[in-house]
């Protein structure tokens, strides 16, 4: 009777053990599928964070750039006025036009500075609204960048058109209506909508080629963008590279895939810039 008692004893011990390490083991891949998702969406934070500083870098190069050019011809107008103290009774150049001139170019050059500055700082403010707007599965197929003062949206073309066909598709309307609301605040600015294909041939009713595919396809983007958000037709415009402005070979499936593509590049009137450029003071 002892005997079976212990027997019994045990076997509820062993199960009982069984049951807690099947707990254990739940608790465990649950929490690794936690870490996993955590890892996940700091790595999609990463990537994000790490676009905005190569946009901010290239427009600190851009900057630094414009200001060596200023202190060059700061500095040629000063060893100018150098040359000019130094022989002034064989020059006939008037020191005091000199100096007026230097001081004019200095007044140029800040209001210069500040023009670009003023650009660049409009263009990281459109791009930050447009990328905070944009959710995380939108930002996988819309690649957003500023260079030289051009903000760039790419959008891939599976996300945008039916396939083989210029038709915008449902998936679409969202992005593009954030798109648009951004283009509509930002009034100042031009809207040059692009598309581009890759090099395999097509030829369907009403579409010859890649030419007439790219172009079909930015005109779609184009009179979604007026009829359906409201934009002015007057700030669009519609045109087609065709299979000639690839990002990547097209002797992959995936450079084929970069390569397809629509860009709205979005452009400042910079009026004030050419007219400060226009009235920069003569130099000898």
């Amino acid at each position: 009777m002892r005997k079976n008692i212990f027997i019994v004893a045990a076997a509820a011990a062993i199960l009982l053990s069984g049951c807690a390490s099947k707990k254990e083991l739940q608790s465990c891949r649950d929490e690794n599928k936690s870490l996993t998702n955590n890892l996940l969406t700091t790595r999609e934070d990463l990537a994000g964070k790490n676009a905005r500083i190569t946009s901010l870098e290239e427009q600190q190069r851009g900057l630094q750039q414009a200001l060596k050019a200023a202190e060059e011809k700061y500095n040629k107008l000063q060893e100018s006025l150098n040359q000019s103290l130094k022989n002034a009774n064989q020059n006939n150049i008037s020191i005091e036009k000199l100096v007026d001139q230097i001081n004019e170019s200095n007044q140029y050059i800040r209001h210069l500075v500040e023009v670009k500055s003023k650009s660049d700082s409009l263009n990281m403010v459109l791009t930050n609204n447009l990328t905070r707007s944009l959710s995380k599965e939108e930002l996988k197929e819309v690649d957003v960048q500023v260079l030289k003062g051009v903000v760039y949206i790419s959008l891939a073309d599976n996300m945008l058109y039916k396939s083989g066909s210029y038709e915008i598709n449902d998936r679409a309307a969202e992005t593009l209506s954030k798109i648009a609301k951004i283009i509509t605040d930002y009034k100042d600015y031009d809207v040059l909508i692009e598309g581009n294909t890759d090099n395999v041939p097509i030829s369907k009713q009403n579409i010859r080629n890649n030419w007439d595919l790219s172009c079909l396809r930015a005109s779609s983007v184009v009179q979604t963008l007026q009829t359906k958000y409201g934009v002015d037709p007057k700030r669009l415009t519609a045109g087609g590279r065709g299979e000639y402005n690839p990002l990547q070979s097209n002797d992959t499936e995936l450079g084929k895939q970069r390569n397809r593509r629509t860009q709205i590049i979005i452009t400042p009137k910079l009026d004030e810039f050419m007219e400060l450029i226009g009235e920069a003071p003569e130099t000898k």
